[in-house]
């Protein structure tokens, strides 16, 4: 590939967002928001098309987003050998070079190169071998903190190279320095709290906090402060045409933009005074003046919780113990929702569903949203 040549998301503005495919109808209303356009659902994602400042600000702004993908080049590829030649003709030090680090990350499906690993594989050897041949030296491989993030997708025989332009998952938000059992990914909580149509004039409470990423995403949506805040790098940064410019700009005006909230709007509580003080120390890190109240309470101690938005993930068998009742802590659940929690409305996410019955409270829905392996389902509870 000649130097000169532009790549395929240079020629074409055309994008891929990988995304969970429960969440895809919220995250094409985000994206269009901040700047996307011809968005087409595909498998795990969205492909979109944006201007240069607007993938900075989607990568910023978004709270749905898994990553964004930048595709170099789509060929057709048979075989192996292939896929090493034409990944070698790629001008690699327009990316990277041999003091830095990468990775590759690949799929691959109904093709002739059955296995994934394999295919990453070759291509981690061309990329190095493109450097060998050059310099007579090559970077080095680091899969958790690499410099650059390379993804290789094989479909039908058809193979796209991409940059990464995250630079790693986005629902690594920053601030989650302590995780308890189960943690629930950050970008799902976030599609719990936008699936609840809290628009921050309610009392929002999680009687269920744990490592308060509920209560940390409640606070980003609320204040309007950047998901991406605390992270230090992108991937688009390595881009070679990236606008360091244009991106200050960008996170110059999401700063700007942050909003102070009333003390007492986001709380919550744990029965564990160990969880307790990690969720504290976790929004920390976002909450600089203290808006989020935590404390150590039992839900079946809490006087009431009347006029709130209660959005909670209640134990179950992977955090509890599969050897706890846990259909009488439902039953139990549902009578303090009764009793205690007049004219609330409760969004109580189940990662095993088939406790919805127990809880003996009519949903007004139920909406299927995956926590990693967890088949979970979301539902929504009006109390009068």
């Amino acid at each position: 590939m000649n130097i000169s040549t532009k790549y395929f998301y240079q020629n074409y503005q055309r994008y891929f967002a990988q995304v969970a495919d429960d969440i895809k109808e919220i995250t094409i209303k985000e994206i269009t928001e901040l700047g996307a356009y011809n968005i087409q659902e595909a498998y795990r994602g969205l492909h979109f098309h944006s201007s240069q400042e607007d993938l900075y600000k989607i990568n910023y702004h978004s709270r749905f987003i898994n990553r964004v993908l930048a595709p170099l080049i789509i060929f057709d590829c048979h075989s192996d050998k292939y896929l090493y030649k034409t990944a070698r003709d790629i001008n690699w030090d327009d990316f990277l070079n041999e003091s830095r680090t990468f990775a590759v990350f690949a799929t691959t499906t109904n093709s002739n190169i059955k296995h994934s690993q394999y295919a990453a594989l070759r291509l981690k050897d061309a990329i190095v071998d493109y450097f060998r041949d050059k310099t007579n030296s090559r970077p080095s491989i680091d899969t958790r903190e690499p410099d650059l993030w390379v993804n290789l997708y094989i479909d039908n025989n058809r193979a796209t190279i991409s940059i990464d332009t995250s630079g790693g998952s986005l629902h690594r938000r920053g601030y989650r320095r302590h995780g308890g059992d189960a943690p629930m990914n950050e970008t799902l909580a976030a599609s719990i709290i936008e699936y609840s149509e809290w628009d921050g004039t309610k009392e929002l409470y999680d009687p269920f906090c744990g490592s308060g990423t509920f209560l940390a995403e409640a606070y980003l949506y609320a204040t309007q402060t950047p998901p991406s805040i605390l992270r230090q790098k992108f991937g688009f940064e390595k881009l070679p045409d990236y606008n360091p410019f244009a991106w200050s700009e960008i996170k110059e005006a999401g700063i700007k933009n942050i909003k102070p909230i009333p003390d007492g709007l986001i709380s919550g509580s744990d029965i564990s005074t160990k969880v307790v003080k990690a969720a504290n120390y976790n929004c920390s890190f976002i909450d600089h003046n203290d808006a989020i109240t935590i404390e150590q309470k039992d839900i079946f101690e809490i006087e009431s919780l009347n006029d709130k938005i209660i959005i909670c993930n209640p134990p179950y068998g992977i955090r509890m113990g599969k050897e706890l009742d846990l259909s009488l802590f439902y039953k139990n659940l549902g009578d303090f929702l009764k009793q205690k929690c007049t004219n609330s409305t409760a969004f109580i996410y189940f990662g095993e569903r088939e406790f919805i019955k127990n809880i003996g409270l009519k949903p007004s829905w139920k909406r299927p949203l995956h926590n990693g392996a967890l088949d979970g389902r979301l539902v929504k509870i009006e109390l009068y």
